[in-house]
């Protein structure tokens, strides 16, 4: 295998492809691609959000580094219909992505339910289809981490500026690599087609409903930093095909956040303070190495971290997200268990459960 070629595979499968590995030669090869591919990951982000925020502002960085995930994950995974209609409602999800948070920044809480509702679940059914394919944690990341980003004014034009270039360097990625792939499907065969009891439309719905739910009490209640309560309520509800027992993946979300935690205080006490900024590019740098959900939880810790230790100070921050990590799973496990049950009256046979 060619090493460009290495480098373009997950870390799930180039470990797959280590444990198969009969020599100690073919095993370094498989690990310096890994090495590598992360820490060009982590250099590409560095330059590419660097860059955008320079130009845009240091207050649309959140959208920055949406797009910059966007634009990994469009080059493997297309939203499943005619490239035309991909284009068209990749310029929707964009739209809603820079104008959603900032109505609801200033919407009486009454509304904001209905309003997060119908955005996110448009933006789940526009973007994720085969939802194993991930799609769903991409974009479900990039809304909750706008909505508890919002701007304003002047800001909020230049946020509209930076999705218009976001738009332009997606959708060629999205051309390129997708132009003759599902010809014959069009969006309106997508949304003609769905049932309420298909699997995806039931995942779509609890996925929507459920983070809908907690970033509104999070907004309402004045909870601080409230997006962490969504990624871990989004987290929770992203495993597809859903299962009506979530606690496997409510513990290993709060092992991985305390874990990540733990881990970011030990370091930034030891670590020279000229050092600390280091922090959030060494977390990416591991999280290229990690395949166990665990393990990526933990690493997801020092980015987010190291921006709120400068707001928070170390100690509250740590506690913060820990606080924000148990609101949100707690928050997940109970809605996703109401929902199962709802289901199985609504619909017979039930969804496979564990």
């Amino acid at each position: 295998m060619k090493f460009y070629n290495a480098l373009q595979m997950d870390p799930s499968i180039l470990k797959g492809k280590i444990a198969a590995c009969s020599t100690r030669q073919e095993k370094t090869y498989y690990w310096t691609a890994i090495a590598v591919r992360s820490a060009l990951i982590v250099a590409f982000a560095i330059v590419f959000i660097s860059v955008l925020s320079g130009v845009f502002g240091a207050d649309n960085t959140p959208l920055a580094v949406a797009l910059f995930c966007m634009m990994l994950g469009i080059r493997f995974v297309n939203f499943q219909y005619h490239i035309g209609d991909s284009l068209v409602t990749l310029a929707a999800v964009l739209a809603i992505l820079v104008f959603v948070p900032s109505i609801a920044a200033v919407l009486p809480p009454v509304f904001l339910i209905l309003l997060h509702f119908a955005a996110f679940f448009a933006v789940l059914f526009m973007t994720t289809q085969r939802p194993e394919m991930g799609n769903g944690g991409l974009y479900s990341f990039a809304y909750i981490y706008l909505t508890g980003n919002p701007v304003a004014g002047e800001a909020l034009v230049r946020r509209g500026l930076l999705a218009l270039v976001g738009y332009l360097i997606c959708g060629a990625i999205l051309f390129a690599k997708h132009r003759h792939q599902h010809k014959t499907t069009r969006f309106r065969q997508v949304v003609r087609e769905s049932e309420l009891s298909a699997p995806i439309f039931l995942w779509q719905l609890r996925m929507a409903l459920g983070v809908s739910l907690v970033l509104t009490a999070g907004q309402a209640f004045g909870v601080q930093r409230f997006m962490w309560m969504g990624f871990a309520c989004a987290s929770l509800l992203s495993e597809y095909p859903y299962r009506g027992n979530a606690f496997p993946r409510f513990w290993q979300r709060i092992v991985g956040a305390v874990a990540g935690c733990c881990g970011f205080f030990i370091f930034y006490l030891v670590m020279p303070e000229a050092l600390h900024p280091l922090m959030g590019p060494l977390g990416g740098l591991c999280l290229g190495f990690c395949t166990d959900y665990r393990y990526k939880t933990a690493m997801n810790c020092f980015g987010a971290l190291m921006l709120a230790t400068e707001i928070y100070g170390l100690t509250g921050a740590v506690m913060l997200r820990i606080v924000d990590t148990l609101l949100g799973v707690t928050f997940g496990l109970v809605f996703a268990a109401i929902f199962h049950q709802l289901v199985a009256i609504r619909f017979l046979p039930m969804p496979e459960s564990e």
